[in-house]
């Protein structure tokens, strides 16, 4: 124990006080920076009806990946972005879609998942790009701009990180339309939100910076066909 009134105790109470301090600049500057992501993106966010109904049609639907289980299959928040963007692209939203996932090993594969699973419910195989190396929300929207040299996306995954898919795609100068593909609570949604604050921030860093992604490559045109993406038969 410190006396109180110490030389330590006093220098323990100055450090205590900066420490909190610097706490709560930290916290304001976290969500001044999330409610900047959020107005920023958030006017971009729209309704399968409107993105749908737009008399100018997006170069392609971009859905990011999510975890795919041991067995397989995609989990609930990965099918309900399948989901959306095969419905999107059969209403006539736009006549490509990225699947864009990480595939960074051969025991974990998003996108192959992603890909038969639309192919299953009726997209043809020729209009479904894959994007292996879309490790990152950020990775995935630098390298549709990069690689697939898209100018104009609709956007298909949860409101909670659509934010920051969006911010992310307009940092490239992507024209991004987001369409949200919530209809169920998630197990795990309350960490899932609060760690998306972090994200939001280091995202502005990145957008700030643009480091290159892990992975780059060819260019590949949307004109042509998703085959081209194929690893594997499907």
């Amino acid at each position: 124990m410190f006396k109180k009134g110490s030389k330590t105790w006093k220098k323990l109470k100055k450090l205590a006080k900066y420490s909190s301090l610097l706490a709560i600049m930290g916290a304001v500057v976290l969500l001044c920076t999330d409610g900047y992501v959020k107005k920023k993106a958030g006017g971009a966010i729209s309704s399968e009806e409107a993105v749908v109904d737009a008399e100018q049609k997006a170069d392609a639907i971009l859905v990011l990946g999510a975890q795919v289980k041991p067995d397989g299959k995609p989990c609930l928040i990965l099918k309900e972005r399948l989901d959306t963007g095969i419905r999107l692209y059969q209403e006539g939203a736009a006549d490509r879609i990225i699947m864009s996932g990480e595939h960074g090993s051969d025991d974990y594969d998003e996108v192959n998942t992603m890909k038969s699973y639309a192919i299953s419910h009726g997209v043809p195989s020729e209009c479904i790009f894959m994007d292996h190396a879309g490790f990152s929300t950020y990775d995935s929207m630098y390298r549709a701009k990069e690689i697939f040299q898209a100018k104009s996306l609709v956007v298909v995954t949860q409101e909670y990180h659509m934010y920051r898919a969006l911010y992310d795609a307009m940092a490239f100068g992507l024209d991004v339309q987001g369409v949200p593909c919530d209809t169920a609570v998630y197990k795990g949604d309350t960490y899932r939100k609060s760690r998306e604050i972090l994200a939001r921030m280091k995202d502005v860093g990145f957008t700030l910076v643009k480091p290159k992604p892990a992975l780059l490559g060819d260019t590949i045109s949307l004109k042509g066909s998703g085959d081209v993406t194929n690893d594997k038969a499907l």
